[in-house]
């Protein structure tokens, strides 16, 4: 991420969040926009493939509380829309009044003299100005790491908890494979560009300061391509459809983001690869819920089996366990089987089982003879509490 970048560009709006957003609002506006403008739901669409990276690069940085507040410092310091702010009347020495460019103030000093702001605040972005102009263009031109992509998978509850190997079939910048990223037409090669020496700027002085910029003969690259490929139009990158296969983790919650280093879109100029996120959707269980590291299940239990007690044989999500219902059992009571939870990284959690009592809905006239008996023979008061508040009532 430049410098340029962090001032120039307003995430928050990008997201459609104010300033003050925590994380919690910010993560839900992302989720509600990459849902809706992933390419997967808009082929062909450029312009939500556009907004998708747009909206993607706005929350790698704010969803980073370390980024967020350098974002954040940077455009307090420099305001938006490419204008030194934080200068009244510009920055002194500018002459005039008028303020200076930010490509002036942010670019280095040409040979070896005042060496900008972007020497001045270059630890605020986390890393050191560099002293002249040809060192920061060399990085510049130099290798660029490739752009984040994100995608989603739907699992099922059970690949979710025992952890499953996904193909992902997505849409993203790759290598092109006409001109293997060279950006060169088949048979040519680009040349370094004779205006900057390979350098990637240009320097011009203005009394006292000399500044830079980005050459315009090349756009900052340093090179020159007299017969761009006819595939990717010079830029080495094309969109591409890929399958990659992927190992989910065991335990994934639904929602949760993954971080696959090195899978994402191709470097540029022989530059590392970003990395792939992916967001994981996890299906409903017809038996089983989750409760952090713990599976639950509630399993129906009859009048007799609850009063007399039994053992009970109750599914998990790789077989099955006999569990003891002690006798006197009251309905909604939980019971813990250990160990057949979801699979963490210090501990394996358990399955809690609620165990409820069945009312029987039909009677046969035996059935109800039976309970009508067993009725007269019970003289427990099963609600002696409230048994008490009725008769303090009634005497009061």
């Amino acid at each position: 991420m430049s410098t340029r970048d962090f001032i120039e560009k307003d995430y928050y709006a990008a997201l459609g969040v104010p300033k003050d957003a925590d994380a919690a609002a910010i993560k839900k506006a992302y989720r509600q926009l990459a849902r809706d403008l992933h390419p997967d739901k808009n082929p062909g669409n450029d312009a939500a493939e556009t907004r998708f990276k747009e909206v993607s690069e706005a929350y790698d940085v704010l969803s980073d509380p370390k980024r967020r507040g350098e974002y954040d410092e940077a455009r307090r310091l420099f305001g938006a829309g490419g204008r030194a702010g934080g200068f009244p009347g510009g920055f002194p020495g500018a002459g005039g009044g008028q303020p200076f460019d930010l490509g002036d103030l942010l670019g280095g000093a040409g040979g070896g003299r005042a060496g900008g702001l972007g020497d001045l605040f270059g630890g605020l972005f986390g890393g050191a100005g560099q002293g002249t102009a040809r060192g920061r263009s060399q990085a510049a031109s130099g290798p660029a790491r490739g752009q984040d992509v994100e995608t989603e998978a739907t699992l099922s509850f059970d690949e979710a908890v025992l952890g499953v190997t996904v193909p992902l079939r997505m849409q993203s910048p790759g290598t092109c494979p006409t001109c293997s990223g060279s950006g060169a037409k088949p048979g040519t090669s680009p040349h370094t560009c004779t205006v900057c020496q390979g350098a990637g700027v240009t320097s011009r002085s203005q009394g006292a300061f000399a500044f830079s910029e980005p050459c315009r003969a090349c756009r900052g690259t340093g090179s020159v391509i007299d017969d761009p490929c006819p595939t990717c139009a010079g830029s080495g990158i094309t969109s591409q459809t890929r399958t990659i296969t992927v190992r989910i983790p065991a335990g994934v919650k639904d929602g949760q983001r993954i971080r696959l280093a090195g899978k994402g879109a191709p470097g540029r100029r022989g530059g590392p690869a970003g990395d792939l996120f992916v967001v994981v959707h996890v299906a409903e269980h017809t038996l089983f819920g989750r409760k952090g590291e713990d599976l639950t299940l509630t399993v129906p239990i009859t009048f007799a089996e609850a009063s007399l007690g039994t053992t009970l044989t109750v599914p998990t999500l790789d077989g099955s366990v006999s569990l003891k219902v002690p006798a006197g059992t009251a309905s909604g009571r939980t019971l813990r089987v250990r160990g057949h939870g979801v699979p963490g990284k210090g501990r394996t959690g358990d399955l809690l089982v609620t165990l409820e009592v069945a009312v029987p809905v039909r009677l046969t006239p035996a059935q109800r003879k039976v309970i009508e008996n067993l009725a007269e023979e019970m003289d427990e008061d099963p609600r002696p509490q409230i048994t008490a508040a009725v008769r303090e009532g009634a005497q009061g």
